[in-house]
């Protein structure tokens, strides 16, 4: 144990101060820039590209190329009817998009942004998307019906190889061990399913209980833990037997997950409420300590972490008031999370960025 004497001078006390904290228990330094960079359309998940500064954000019908340091938009990828997700392939230098509206997935290179082809990719429900490096594949994550499935794509080429038909209608985010399982969540079912990259089968579905809902996911490859991102209480996961080994409070209304490698820093962004994001450190593989709480804006629900410029970057657009709605026209149905009704018109595209 360190001590702090009155002899210490207040150098030598401060020092003395700090080494007595544990590192995951000090201070840790965010600064929030929000930029905005306008544009058409609503937004689901956004993706960034390790290193090279470039975040990729769904925009409805597009997805916008902004540079994460600046929040200047450097392209833009069209006809992407109701997209949700964008992936990317840096070994066949293709990035791919799920397209809700047409059921396809838009291949696109990676340099100049052009569209290549445009991939059929299940029958109805697209919505998540991910990269798999231990085949070189692409998963789109559909909410179809009766069961949701992901679709197999080779990312050189395009083709769909396989498809996986999985345990919920409502499958979520997914991630690689990059050893050959892929894990994606079951929001309906408050389950992780486990697929073999081997023979695209799912071999097991683990119950993450007190997680409700499960959405965003990434994976701690050095400590094999999985992070399952809940709505108020996200999880970590064994990836060797599924076991529930810690817990962590964060806000509601998460619908993804980002996770710095190399900082050990869970992000976790709450669309509920004014918007935040809770930055949780990796103390040990089953002791996490939260370290910050970033306010961001309202609605924003969905982050993506370049974990070589340790920034983490989130978009929502704001909207003016309402209309006054028709006191003859019936009241309106509850969407998704409960937000119903009319919107006003689009006054603002906020991107945020998170710097470390």
């Amino acid at each position: 144990m360190v001590r702090i004497t009155s002899r210490m001078t207040p150098a030598l006390a401060l020092l003395a101060a700090a080494l007595a904290i544990p590192a995951a228990a000090q201070a840790q330094n965010f600064t929030v820039q929000k930029y905005d960079i306008k544009g058409d359309g609503g937004t689901d998940y956004l993706t960034a590209e390790p290193g090279t500064g470039r975040v990729f954000v769904s925009r409805g019908t597009h997805v916008m190329v902004v540079d994460g340091l600046t929040g200047k938009v450097l392209g833009d990828i069209p006809d992407t009817p109701r997209t949700h997700g964008i992936a990317l392939a840096p070994k066949s230098n293709h990035g791919f998009t799920t397209n809700g509206g047409d059921s396809t997935a838009t291949m696109f290179d990676l340099k100049t942004l052009a569209v290549i082809q445009k991939v059929k990719a299940g029958i109805n429900g697209l919505d998540g998307i991910m990269y798999d490096d231990f085949s070189d594949k692409i998963l789109t994550i559909n909410h179809s019906s009766p069961d949701g499935t992901a679709i197999v794509i080779d990312a050189k080429t395009g083709a769909v190889t396989g498809k996986v038909t999985l345990s919920g209608a409502a499958p979520e985010g997914g991630v690689s061990d990059g050893k050959g399982k892929i894990y994606i969540n079951i929001e309906n079912k408050n389950s992780i399913d486990v697929v073999d990259a081997k023979t695209w089968t799912k071999i097991a579905t683990w119950d993450i209980s007190p997680c409700d809902g499960p959405t965003g996911i990434a994976m701690d490859r050095k400590t094999n833990r999985i992070f399952a991102g809940c709505s108020g209480t996200s999880v970590v996961v064994d990836a060797t037997n599924g076991k529930v080994v810690a817990q962590i409070k964060n806000g509601n209304g998460v619908d993804a997950l980002g996770w710095d490698q190399n900082e050990k820093l869970i992000y976790i962004p709450a669309g509920q409420g004014d918007g935040t994001v809770t930055v949780v450190h990796e103390d040990s593989p089953d002791k996490y300590t939260v370290v910050a709480t970033v306010p961001t804006f309202k609605g924003a629900k969905t982050i993506a972490v370049d974990d070589v410029k340790h920034m983490a970057y989130l978009f929502q657009p704001e909207f003016g008031p309402a209309p006054a709605p028709d006191p003859n026209a019936p009241a309106p149905a509850a969407g998704r999370g409960g937000r119903g009704g009319p919107r006003g018109p689009m006054v603002a595209g906020w991107f945020i960025a998170i710097k470390h």
